[in-house]
């Protein structure tokens, strides 16, 4: 099995927003196919104050790659020494014999045992390691694990039709932090020509429970026609919507950045680490009504309420429908 790249510049920036979302290790990386311990450790070596985020983290990579010392350079740079030690583990000898051989026969050249098994688990010598008797020292390869097919009838958002109309949304979920054991989430769509958000509070991130939520949502608009998603595995099950979606890139949730602004805007009210349980439902309807009767600069200074209302894209509201201010 073909050894996976060190994780690069894109990785670090869908791990800073799967991080905010609130993903725990093992979601994040299953999102980008990592295993949990190299993400985990990329954390763990470069976050900054406590805090993980990509500039920095891939600055912190960078140097530490720039001044770090190849372990077997003195054996990759002198090649009689590289030539003996590759004859000497053809014949089968193992490092600690070749290395007390070289100064038993006070060779011009020396190295340790512990610099050949070093060198060994490089690129440059693990070609090498077959001729050890023992396989305790190198990595055992894996069998290619076949393929699974996470989320079937998957679209790519380069399909997607130009945005045109009222009709065109995306959606996402905020989830509780991870210190709580709540699973409870937000599930959120927006829409791409009015800026129109809405929000429901949900039990937890199942594929069932993500798309009742979506429905139920799509009970007060006038239609919807297209739905962006990331590749959570909450979005497993979106044919059963009756929408046609599309999906982001593999850690690429800035492709629908709309939402991901709106995600920060909610994380204003719902602040980020706490728990959804704790908000109302009659709470998240307020910041609802706060970001949609907000006018926007790009809307000529209308709200996104005023624009649905204007162009008859909502159902079951009433007209009415108060301003609500953040002292409610």
């Amino acid at each position: 099995m073909k050894k996976k790249p060190k994780i690069n510049k894109v990785e670090r920036m869908e791990i800073s927003i799967l991080l905010e979302k609130g993903y725990g290790i093992r979601e994040i990386g299953r999102v980008l196919d990592r295993s949990p311990s190299s993400i985990s450790e990329e954390i763990r070596r470069n976050k900054v104050n406590n805090e993980y985020h990509p500039k920095k983290a891939e600055y912190k990579s960078y140097v530490r790659r720039k001044y770090s010392k190849y372990q077997g350079m003195k054996i990759n740079q002198n090649n009689e020494l590289r030539k003996y030690i590759v004859d000497k583990l053809r014949k089968h000898w193992n490092p600690e014999v070749i290395s007390g051989r070289m100064k038993k026969d006070h060779l011009p050249f020396y190295v340790s045992k512990s610099a050949i098994y070093l060198w060994l688990r490089t690129a440059y010598g693990e070609r090498y390691c077959p001729c050890l008797s023992s396989q305790r020292y190198y990595v055992k390869r894996r069998k290619t694990k076949k393929t699974r097919i996470m989320i079937r009838d998957r679209i790519s958002i380069e399909k997607r039709p130009e945005i045109k109309g009222f009709s065109h949304y995306e959606g996402d979920t905020i989830v509780s932090g991870k210190r709580h054991k709540s699973k409870a989430s937000l599930s959120v769509i927006y829409n791409l020509k009015s800026k129109y958000v809405d929000m429901r509070r949900i039990k937890n991130l199942k594929p069932k429970t993500f798309n009742q939520s979506i429905l139920s949502m799509k009970q007060r608009l006038r239609k919807i026609k297209t739905l962006t998603l990331d590749n959570g595995i909450k979005n497993r099950y979106h044919y059963q919507l009756g929408i046609k979606t599309f999906f982001c890139h593999p850690y690429h949730s800035w492709e629908k950045g709309g939402i991901e602004n709106i995600n920060r805007l909610v994380r204003r009210y719902i602040k980020k680490g706490s728990d959804i349980r704790e908000y109302s439902n009659q709470y998240i309807r307020k910041v609802v009504n706060i970001l949609n009767n907000k006018p926007r600069k790009s809307l000529n200074y209308q709200t996104p309420y005023e624009v649905m209302l204007k162009y008859n894209q909502l159902l079951l509201v009433n007209k009415k429908t108060p301003v609500v201010r953040c002292s409610d």
